[in-house]
């Protein structure tokens, strides 16, 4: 694992990305227990070092305490990651082996990752997408939103991988497309393949023809939706 400051700016990221994920969400509580298990922490072991009863934590976590403020949530965060530093920093270590430098990449404009899996056909049904080819009943581990242009100009070969983050079983949104042709071949050459690509900004009957044959080759579910980034964004914070 890298040391000094590169230790620290993947701490403060991952803190960053933790505490964006639990104030946005629709469910902070759930959200919340999320990555306490992801850390592999008991609520005992967070309340104590925090010096509150577990009942808090498990109060927050389960809706039944208004959900935590700011400066309650920077310090759980702050607790977990402490805890994994006293153990090692083994997830700590998993993020930089896993993200890299992705949370500096310009390209990557969100990237999340479900507590439960998710119906592929739920999550279309949110975002107003259409089905331009292959099934929906599959299950999805989360999501990796891409500007695309930015994408082609700024990934490198070796980089297009961490947009997978945990799971390939995730849904690839490539926003500000023109036809869909070029995330497609990005897809192709690559061995990792996701659980589905939605293109932002098209009509289903605006995708290049090249995009679908990858997308049915490759056996990739390919979606479509005109909604705004904005409302994308806006739409999947609710969740």
């Amino acid at each position: 694992m890298n040391t000094g400051g590169e230790a620290s700016n993947i701490r403060g990221l991952l803190a960053e990305k933790i505490a964006g994920e639990i104030t946005l969400s629709q469910n902070p509580g759930e959200t919340l227990r999320k990555w306490r298990r992801n850390f592999t922490i008991t609520q005992t072991d967070l309340s104590s070092y925090l010096g509150i009863s577990p009942s808090v934590i498990s109060d927050y976590e389960s809706g039944r305490r208004r959900s935590p403020g700011i400066l309650i949530v920077s310090k759980i965060i702050d607790a977990l990651l402490k805890i994994d530093e006293m153990r090692g920093c083994n997830v700590l270590r998993a993020y930089e082996n896993m993200f890299g430098d992705i949370f500096s990449m310009g390209a990557i404009c969100s990237i999340y990752e479900y507590s439960e899996p998710l119906l592929l056909s739920e999550f279309v049904s949110r975002i107003n997408a259409t089905v331009i080819c292959g099934r929906t009943d599959v299950l999805i581990n989360g999501y990796t939103i891409i500007d695309s242009m930015r994408a082609i100009l700024e990934l490198l070969p070796d980089q297009f991988h961490k947009i997978y983050g945990r799971s390939t079983a995730r849904a690839l949104i490539f926003t500000g497309v023109r036809s869909g042709r070029s995330p497609m071949v990005a897809v192709r050459v690559t061995n990792l393949k996701p659980g589905a690509v939605i293109l932002q900004g098209l009509e289903a009957e605006e995708v290049d023809h090249v995009a679908i044959k990858i997308a049915e080759v490759e056996n990739i579910p390919l979606l479509a939706t005109t909604i705004s980034y904005e409302e994308l964004s806006s739409t999947l914070n609710r969740r």
